[in-house]
């Protein structure tokens, strides 16, 4: 019976790039934003809600989510993101629960649930253990500012309404620093690798 290791932690700290890195050593995944795009393609009932709230104007011409549109409502109005996760989040985790029940059911040692909102969510009841990847504020607001085409400003909002980093760091079982360069960030997975698959053993 494989168990689960959820592993979060802010924007642009590099979530997907640490479970590709324990992809290597054969560890299969999901990824709750993954799961979080699908509930709202065109067709899926989340859609047609989120529609009907905002208006049109959230849509795109061919009938797909507008992100960046949706991303500037809820970004500046608590009320309206907290909406958002209510018709989302029931959705995203009823399908997430029927991704762990299939990995659970494999020989693998372990397998992941990455999710951005693990520790914000109920999420955080699906998991066995908490890994946080961790990065300073400066290089997430830098790192999403370039990435996802946005200006500092939004950037930081956007951290801003994500957990604080202590808060997020004194949950957590386990944590990766991914400040460094990729042999740095190979040689953590490893370790933690080596420790999921001995539970038992001391680090």
């Amino acid at each position: 019976m494989s168990f689960t290791i959820g592993v979060t932690g802010g924007i642009g700290s590099g979530k997907s790039t640490v479970a590709r890195a324990f992809a290597a050593h054969g560890i299969d995944w999901i990824d709750a934003d993954d799961v979080a795009r699908e509930v709202v393609e065109p067709g899926e009932p989340a859609l047609e809600d989120i529609a009907n709230h905002f208006g049109p104007g959230i849509l795109t011409d061919d009938g797909h989510l507008d992100r960046r549109a949706l991303r500037s409502i809820v970004f500046s109005d608590e009320a309206e993101r907290r909406w958002l996760e209510s018709v989302t989040h029931p959705r995203i985790r009823e399908r997430l629960e029927a991704h762990l029940a299939r990995m659970a059911a494999t020989d693998a040692p372990y397998h992941l649930l990455v999710s951005p909102l693990l520790l914000e969510s109920d999420q955080h009841r699906l998991v066995d253990r908490c890994l946080v990847i961790d990065i300073p504020e400066t290089l997430q607001v830098s790192r999403t500012a370039s990435r996802d085409g946005v200006d500092e400003e939004q950037a930081r909002a956007i951290v801003a309404a994500q957990m604080p980093r202590q808060e997020r760091l004194a949950k957590a079982d386990d944590i990766i620093d991914n400040s460094g360069d990729a042999d740095d960030l190979a040689r953590q997975v490893a370790r933690l690798d080596h420790l999921y698959r001995h539970p038992h053993q001391t680090a």
